[in-house]
């Protein structure tokens, strides 16, 4: 009663203010305050009261916790700084390491209850929200950023911008990215100077002093409760209200005349189709679902069947809301609604399930899918549901259904939905049993007990018909496939789910054939590829009325958006289907075509490229798509996928950027943070070399650190006085004397030698200048703070000095290193340097399509984005062809490199050498060539370092010396095929 008398008391005071966003501050605003803490902390170490304050907040902005709050500081040169400054303060040492400890410790890093649910309220309401926080970077190289990022919609940390409060610069570059006016926005901080710095570039200021008052200063402010708040509702958005006297008068004849007190109505978040509220009248608490208002298709928006399938199972002891009455009567609040009694429970939003343990998540999952086998499970005869539905042919007539509903709703054309639209009908699966479906069963639309995992109620019966029960499993196995940071649903695709004790999608669909008593079937991806379809018809129906102000969410507007990227999943699923069928189909047999690119097994009468031994086991084809790799492997490409488009392409522009600061030769730390795959060159090639070729002694110092991330490395063979295209003609001379090798040479464009954590340096150089040729060459391990090892300065490419990695020139002058050292053996390099330069070159071509793809990616989204000459450059003539030649190209040289895979995987690099030349003499001319038609798009900016293009260009050039240059590839290339009949 209490929260219903706040709500009522806000109402009136909302309109009068314009707020769109509420940026907080972190350590004493949504964490404890970091100066009380050091209060406490300067009594436990005995420390002169007041030293930790006066050294954070004197000084300038010179002063080390700015330079550490900037990110100029690692922490230990943090310590060391502030250390000495404190000493300097009390002239005795002070344990600033422990301070450090203490401030960032879990008992500092949990974020206030009475914040954490004034942001939920805020977010609820539709508000923007950020934290804005002079931070800074741990001992392990990670920011202090100890929050839930899912709770805001910008992060600002000062030490990955480089700039921090009272700095007017970070507030405007927040505001930015919130998409906000200074004067829609409130920020909260317990720092004086810090909000006034806000209120000067026009931003209203709440000073936090203590959390408790500063929330009710908020409340005053916004003019809606911060607290005590329904679970996912909100203040009824202005184009969704009913009128409450009509209502009343309504509930009074419902629940009994002597049902007294306000009306209370609030407003669910969720609920993208029909509109839902929460109704507290006197006593009771209800939940009403409407249809939305305006013209509506056909069929849709059934509520009144929504509340016959609830009674009806309600007494079939199905866990849903007791519904109470059905008002078909428009003139009551516009639209035919129903009341049903409200579950109190827990609905959870994130199928992560956070917070839980791995055997509670697994828990949740068993009812979920329990409470499914049971829905499909009620004799439709006994709960009068026989005739709820049409019986057969449930799929054929979604998909109708779908297709006209999306073609009644159509605002623009999507391509996916155009040939799913035309798939969907050619591939229906056979005939399941009919059952009751649900139509929308997922996670987010079930109540749980709050303390056990139970099933309460099952939400949102809209969709609900007689069908295919597969589709109901398909449909609740989406979020299997989506990425967390899908906005609509949220999703597990970039979840490690045996970590979290989560079923796969696969075990999920096989625990509920166990419990409906069936065997597995084979066309699962034909529904999902449904399921997905039927999604993307549903969001691009709630984007049509978002555009009329008709849609129930707030986040329809994003609907057309997420309505193309639903289509594009469902399309990735048809595809699936169409290589499972088709890897069904007897195989062929081989054709007597020389220059095929499948990998037939047997003599061919002519000579091949395809260059397979007759004894070789080789697969049958080339997998010449995602579609065709194991379950793992599709498993873990999407996401990778979907961790490109979350976390790196994001990224890419604040990387640019950081390589033309002064700090360039410093690693970004984001790079750190979001490598997954420690796969860049050269270190993939040392790990391979010392794998093949190291001692267990040179693996477990070197290899493992390397595989770890832990440390760099580089690898030095050319030299600048001779042509190292010829690797014999290298003069670095290695001596041996006593029990160390004596190393002397001038090595240059030696990559990532610039790199502050290249620990290792790979040395090709001479033993034996009197040998063979190809047995003088020798291969050590040196450290790289060996005496003797100078790197003498950075070689650019074309002006760019790819820091922090870079090109390094490096003098060896008499350094000596232990015997143990040698890679194999005396005389043993050149056959190393054969052995790594196959892998080394494949990766760079896989590379060099990756760079072409992007290039070309962003080439079209340009040239539909720009107009000349009256037209959009993508209608003109000259783009066209440029785009038509670049894909041709990009497949082409696409085909040869897995076809070099294939054969290195299954015959040895040796044996692939032919395909190893053409792929580097091909992906390097190809690259540069899809580069350049994407500048040429892109005009002046293309040239620039606002876009990789440039980078792009001046890597696929330099890849036609590096590993070899195009010349000794076109010689290998001419020879192998002059040595065939």
């Amino acid at each position: 009663m209490g929260f219903r008398w706040l709500l009522q008391a806000w109402v009136p005071r909302r309109a009068a203010r314009l707020c769109r966003a509420v940026v907080f501050d972190m350590g004493g605003v949504l964490l404890p305050s970091p100066y009380a803490r050091a209060r406490d902390w300067e009594v436990w170490n005995r420390v002169p009261p007041g030293t930790v304050q006066r050294a954070l907040i004197c000084g300038g902005d010179d002063r080390p916790w700015m330079k550490y709050v900037r990110g100029e500081l690692t922490a230990a040169e943090f310590v060391q700084a502030f250390a000495q400054q404190c000493f300097e303060i009390t002239n005795s040492p002070v344990p600033v390491d422990s301070f450090l400890s203490d401030l960032t410790s879990k008992e500092m890093s949990e974020q206030l209850p009475v914040m954490t649910e004034a942001i939920r309220c805020i977010r609820a309401e539709g508000l923007k929200t950020a934290v804005l926080s002079n931070n800074f970077y741990l001992h392990s190289g990670a920011s202090f950023l100890p929050l839930d990022r899912k709770q805001f919609d910008v992060i600002i940390e000062s030490c990955r911008e480089g700039i921090c409060k009272p700095d007017p610069r970070i507030y405007m570059l927040c505001l930015e990215r919130l998409g906000v006016q200074p004067n829609e926005s409130i920020f909260l901080d317990d720092i004086g100077q810090n909000l006034k710095a806000a209120a000067q570039l026009g931003m209203s200021t709440l000073k936090v002093d203590d959390p408790e008052v500063a929330v009710k200063e908020l409340e005053n402010f916004l003019g809606f409760p911060l607290r005590g708040a329904v679970p996912f509702t909100r203040s009824v958005r202005p184009t969704m209200e009913i009128p409450q006297v009509p209502l009343q008068k309504y509930l009074e004849n419902v629940l009994g005349s002597h049902t007294t007190g306000s009306l209370l109505v609030r407003q669910f978040s969720h609920g993208q189709s029909n509109p839902t509220y929460y109704v507290e009248y006197g006593d009771h608490r209800l939940v009403l679902r409407k249809k939305p208002p305006g013209k509506l298709l056909p069929s849709a928006h059934a509520v009144e069947r929504e509340y016959r399938v609830l009674r009806a199972l309600a007494e079939a002891g199905v866990p849903v809301p007791r519904v109470l009455a059905l008002c078909e009567d428009s003139s009551i609040i516009g639209t035919p609604f129903y009341l049903m009694e409200y579950c109190a429970g827990h609905v959870y939003k994130d199928p992560s399930l956070p917070g839980l343990e791995p055997s509670q998540r697994r828990a949740i999952y068993t009812a979920m899918n329990q409470v499914l086998a049971q829905i499909h499970s009620v004799d439709l005869k006994a709960a009068g549901l026989e005739d709820y539905g049409k019986h057969g042919n449930y799929v054929q007539r979604q998909v109708q259904t779908w297709t006209k509903q999306y073609r009644a709703t159509e605002t623009h054309t999507i391509p996916a939905m155009e040939r799913l639209i035309e798939w969907l009908p050619l591939h229906l699966p056979q005939a399941h049993q009919v059952t009751l479906v649900h139509g929308d069963f997922r996670l987010d639309n079930l109540i749980f007990h709050p303390e056990r995992p139970q099933v309460l109620a099952v939400l949102d019966w809209e969709l609900s018909t007689l069908g295919d029960p597969i589709s109901d499993v398909a449909y609740s196995c989406m979020a299997h496939y989506l990425p967390s940071s899908f906005s609509l649903l949220k999703g597990l695709g970039n979840c490690d789910l045996t970590h979290l004790g989560i079923p796969t999608a696969e075990e999920y669909f096989r625990t509920y054939c166990g419990h409906m008593g069936i065997p597995p079937i084979e066309d699962w991806n034909f529904y999902m590829a449904f399921s997905f379809f039927r999604v993307a018809a549903i969001l691009q129906g709630v984007y049509k009325r978002s555009l009329t102000g008709q849609a129930s969410s707030a986040t329809a507007e994003s609907g057309g958006k997420q309505a193309e990227s639903m289509a594009d999943l469902a399309w990735d699923f048809a595809t699936k289907e169409g290589f499972r069928v088709f890897k069904a189909m007897p195989a062929m047999k081989p054709s007597g075509r020389p220059y095929s690119t499948w990998a037939w097994q047997g003599p061919f009468p002519r000579r091949s490229y395809v260059t397979v031994p007759h004894s070789s086991s080789a697969p049958a084809h080339l997998i010449l798509s995602p579609e065709g790799l194991s379950d793992r492997a599709q498993d873990l490409y999407r996401r990778l996928r979907r961790f490109m488009d979350a976390h790196i392409y994001p990224a890419e522009q604040a990387l640019r950027d950081h390589q033309v600061s002064q700090t360039r030769w410093t690693p970004h730390p984001l790079v750190e943070e979001l490598k997954i795959f420690n796969c860049s060159a050269p270190d993939t090639g040392n790990m391979e070399v010392l794998l093949r070729y190291g001692t267990e002694e040179q693996k477990e110092r070197w290899l493992q650190p390397l595989l770890d991330g832990e440390i760099r490395s580089c690898f030095a063979m050319t030299e600048p006085q001779v042509a190292s295209s010829d690797a014999t003609n290298i003069e670095s001379s290695i001596v041996e004397e006593g029990g160390f090798y004596i190393l002397n040479g001038h090595k240059w464009w030696i990559s990532g030698a610039l790199d502050p954590r290249c620990r290792l340096c790979v040395f090709m150089g001479k033993t034996n200048p009197g040998a063979p040729r190809h047995k003088q060459q020798s291969m050590l391990l040196v450290p790289m703070d060996t005496p003797g090892v100078t790197v003498t300065r950075p070689l650019s490419v074309y002006g760019l000095d790819d820091p922090p990695a870079g090109h390094g020139e490096i003098l060896f002058e008499n350094v000596r290193v232990p015997k143990e050292n040698m890679l194999l053996g005396p005389g043993q390099g050149f056959e190393i340097a054969q052995g790594r330069l196959g892998p080394g070159r494949i990766h760079h071509c896989m590379r060099l399509i990756g760079f072409a793809e992007r290039a070309l990616a962003l080439m079209k989204e340009r040239v539909k984005s720009r107009v000349a000459f009256g037209k959009p450059l993508a209608e003109q003539g000259t783009i066209l062809a440029d785009i038509a030649t670049s894909r041709a190209e990009i497949e082409q040289a696409r085909l040869l490199v897995l076809k070099a895979a294939l054969l290195m995987d299954t015959v040895g690099n040796k044996a692939a050498a032919l395909d190893i030349a053409m792929i580097k003499l091909v992906a390097p001319a190809m690259a540069l060539r899809v580069t350049d038609r994407a500048i040429q798009a892109f005009g002046a900016a293309g040239l620039s370092s606002d876009y990789p293009l440039a980078q792009f260009f001046a890597w696929a050039r330099a890849l036609r010396l590096a590993d070899g240059p195009d010349e000794v590839h076109r010689m290998t290339v001419a020879k192998l095929e002059l040595q065939g009949p």
